[in-house]
């Protein structure tokens, strides 16, 4: 082995060096996050169940019911089940990128914690699943409000929840890329205005998708929201989904490359 060789940095897209180690992360996480938990739920559910109530119901009188898969389907039944899949996009993703932010790069508690005997890909692993709680945290409590107003009864929501657990985890996995990439918080705003923003009106959350034109619906089928979607809400109409190896698989592949690429940028940040 040359001296070159033997110098050689590894690999920035070398498999993750993970561990249980994370665990200790994620609880730092919890307990320090414990002390704001009904804040930070009622600043989470507000905005979700105000889109629910201005538009399920006020919408609603005027829509009365959709045509979904042959079905007629009352329209805050439709907007709900795309709802709360928007909630989880919403929570993991502010989770993955304003709070992590501040802990990479502003309170510097990444590299506090590196110190130790825990790894960067653990630290990024934490982040990951500590968003994903954050995200079903919240659906759980829109979720509960769904069943108490007597939007959905259907025993399927219990699939539907580990479901929106993935969600979460998936657009952690996405929200991460873009940490790893900011200087400072002003530019999450392009991450909320030119990714998260067209998936809330191309997703099927607020209208059928197929109101779209061809090459719009096309593009669509591929967002990660329209396949979150696609399997939670047949779950709310007592029904299974009809396209789970194509939605699911979508969100899996999705998910895995999306925190592959944040964790290669995460590690050419604290390279560099």
């Amino acid at each position: 082995m040359t001296p070159s060789e033997v110098a050689r940095p590894p690999s920035l897209w070398r498999a993750p060096d993970l561990s249980r180690n994370w665990c200790p992360v994620f609880l730092r996480n919890l307990l320090v996050w414990r002390k704001l938990a009904i804040p930070s739920l009622v600043g989470n559910i507000a905005e979700p169940l105000m889109w629910l109530v201005a538009f399920g119901y006020g919408m609603g009188a005027l829509v009365g019911k959709l045509t979904v898969h042959g079905e007629p389907v009352p329209y805050i039944l439709f907007l709900a089940s795309g709802s709360i899949c928007m909630s989880a996009m919403n929570a993991a993703s502010f989770e993955a990128l304003y709070s992590a932010f501040s802990r990479m790069h502003v309170q510097k508690t990444w590299e506090g914690i590196m110190n130790t005997p825990v790894s960067l890909d653990s630290v990024l692993l934490a982040e990951l699943l500590w968003a994903a709680f954050k995200a079903l945290f919240t659906v759980t409590a829109i979720l509960l409000v769904m069943l108490a107003l007597g939007i959905s009864h259907s025993p399927k929501l219990l699939v539907a929840w580990p479901v929106l657990l993935c969600v979460g985890i998936m657009f952690s996995a996405i929200a991460l890329i873009f940490n790893a990439l900011a200087k400072g918080y002003d530019f999450f705003t392009y991450y909320f205005t030119l990714v998260l923003t067209p998936q809330m009106f191309l997703s099927g959350v607020f209208f059928p998708r197929e109101q779209l034109p061809p090459l719009v619906h096309t593009i669509s089928d591929w967002l990660p929201l329209t396949n979150a979607v696609e399997l939670v809400r047949p779950l709310f109409m007592d029904e299974w989904p009809q396209h789970v190896l194509q939605s699911g698989g979508t969100l899996i592949a999705t998910t895995v490359l999306a925190f592959w690429v944040a964790l290669a940028l995460t590690r050419k940040r604290f390279r560099a």
